[in-house]
């Protein structure tokens, strides 16, 4: 790794006396980004046509909590950019989450191969290019794949994400919270789709009609559609995505030994297939960790930059509820100390509401090839600060690895607006090899936690086993068993304890408070116990 701390000042006499030499206008825009403070390194401006690089360009470390947005067409360089501000976080202790649709980002945890284009680029923006590694974890949405299984609960994720990825209507998103409202008062716990299933079946039967006539609001009509989705979804199979162990989002918030943020991978490569499940999967996991961090209000440096990449799918389809918790999740989880970037190819591609959050933009080249592309072009233009660039001329003329840039000043003010070359990332550029993958997955301490599946007694074993039973109050009890009381619960409990996955059980159970599980944005459950973390 380079040695940062012997890297000159943006406010040092070196810099200082070379940057005199910029033209008026540029030294205008370059001392927009000479903070004082840490930060992270993007680039050299261009400015005329050329590359200038005392002219840098910098965001504080500070206002990386601050949100981001990067942006950009296919081929552009964003997956480098991304790869390049994970870096330099990790660097600083700072702990960031990737999302990798295309598998390019895995290379982070390697050194990187100079060749002439680096050094090159390196050159060109005053770059001491070093080739180097970073701690790195590596996860795979339900196990698919190569890495760490992330699954939740299908109470933990809730009715409001469920919904998006069943793709149900207003109406039908109520009535799904109303069936989980209902499985939480019976204390009918909802760990699987078979267990979400098993209810609404229940509830559509002879036997639960009754039931759901409590249940305000929920028709048989509506309580048959999402039975219907349930099954489908199933049958795509979706079922690997929920289960336990649940996954621990405070893993998210690991450093290194040697006091470097950790990376975490989460490879999606293998379902990119299934952009509705990934984009919503990815919402739960912020949800999550908002759900549990406390308030710390303003920090020298983020506790975590979480990037959002293909981030359009998030919004395509949304319901009002949903556009709702998205944007008050942004707002607030700035104050626990975490960054959300969202990664997409343009502004418009993201509500208005959420991009007025976004106070630092890195926006790659747009192409201007059709009347759509020429309006989402001039959008894009009117979301930065004026300046004195002709924008529509610049961002289509951008190569990759170029961007437009604005940041947030450690006053929390817009900087000028500056077209940037960026500086070249150190780590690999690219796929690490399946081996190297295999053996760090493998290596890790998280894999005998969270890789085996555990299908323990939940709502879909209570209900089959209470058959016959008038109720789901006298089911539970059916299901319960004079056999299954106190005897038999030390020697079950002392199995789970010695498994090793005893403390992700835990949580599971530990989400219900008596038998009503507390939900907060998106409907997702409330823990009732902190983090070791």
């Amino acid at each position: 790794m380079p040695d940062r701390e012997t890297m000159p000042s943006a406010s040092s006499p070196e810099v200082s006396a070379r940057a005199a030499a910029l033209p008026q206008e540029a030294l205008r825009i370059a001392s927009g980004y000479a903070f004082p403070g840490p930060v992270l390194h993007l680039g050299a401006l261009l400015w005329d046509g050329q590359c200038l690089p005392d002219a840098q360009v910098r965001v504080p470390l500070a206002m990386l909590n601050r949100h981001g947005l990067v942006a950009g067409a296919t081929g552009t360089g964003k997956t480098k950019t991304l790869q390049l501000i994970a870096e330099q976080l990790s660097a600083q202790g700072v702990p960031v989450f990737l999302a990798d649709i295309k598998g390019d980002l895995s290379g982070i945890a390697a050194p990187g191969r100079p060749d002439a284009r680096v050094e090159g680029r390196a050159a060109d923006v005053d770059q001491r290019w070093t080739a180097s590694g970073f701690p790195a974890e590596y996860y795979a949405l339900g196990g698919i794949g190569r890495g760490i299984p992330v699954r939740a609960t299908v109470t933990g994720f809730g009715p409001v994400l469920l919904a998006k990825v069943l793709r149900l209507n207003r109406t039908q998103e109520q009535s799904l919270a109303l069936v989980f409202h209902y499985a939480d008062s019976k204390g009918l716990e909802l760990i699987d789709l078979k267990d979400l299933r098993a209810v609404v079946t229940f509830l559509t039967s002879d036997e639960g009609k009754s039931e759901l006539k409590t249940v305000g609001g929920v028709s048989a009509a509506t309580a048959g559609v999402i039975l219907r989705s349930l099954t489908a979804f199933e049958a795509q199979g979706a079922s690997g995505f929920f289960g336990e162990p649940e996954f621990d989002t405070g893993e998210l918030l690991r450093t290194a030994e040697d006091g470097r943020g950790v990376v975490s991978v989460l490879e999606l490569s293998a379902v990119q297939d299934r952009p509705q499940l990934f984009s919503t999967f990815l919402m739960w996991l912020l949800a999550d960790l908002f759900h549990d961090l406390p308030e710390l209000g303003d920090v020298d440096k983020p506790r975590l930059v979480f990037f959002l990449d293909e981030a359009h799918l998030l919004f395509d389809d949304a319901s009002e509820a949903f556009l709702e918790s998205i944007t008050q999740t942004v707002r607030l989880i700035r104050s626990k100390g975490v960054g959300v970037f969202f990664v997409t190819q343009s502004p418009e591609d993201v509500p208005a509401d959420v991009l007025a959050q976004l106070g630092n933009r890195v926006q790659h080249a747009l192409r201007a090839f059709t009347p759509d592309d020429q309006k989402a072009l001039n959008a894009t233009v009117k979301t930065f600060p004026k300046s004195p660039y002709d924008l529509e001329e610049v961002l289509t003329g951008l190569g990759t690895g170029e961007a437009v840039v604005t940041v947030l000043s450690e006053k929390g003010a817009p900087t000028p607006v500056a077209a940037t070359r960026l500086r070249a990332p150190e780590s690999l550029m690219g796929p690490l090899g399946q081996e190297a993958l295999e053996r760090a997955v493998a290596r890790s301490p998280l894999y005998e936690r969270y890789a085996p599946a555990v299908d323990r007694e939940s709502a879909y074993e209570r209900l089959e086993r209470g058959r016959g039973a008038k109720g789901p109050d006298e089911m539970r009890d059916a299901a319960q068993g004079r056999g299954e009381r106190a005897e038999e619960q030390p020697s079950r409990a002392e199995r789970v304890v010695e498994s090793g996955v005893f403390g992700s059980l835990a949580r599971s159970v530990g989400k219900q408070i008596g038998r009503e599980i507390t939900r907060s944005l998106f409907g997702t459950a409330r823990r009732s116990g902190r983090r070791r973390r």
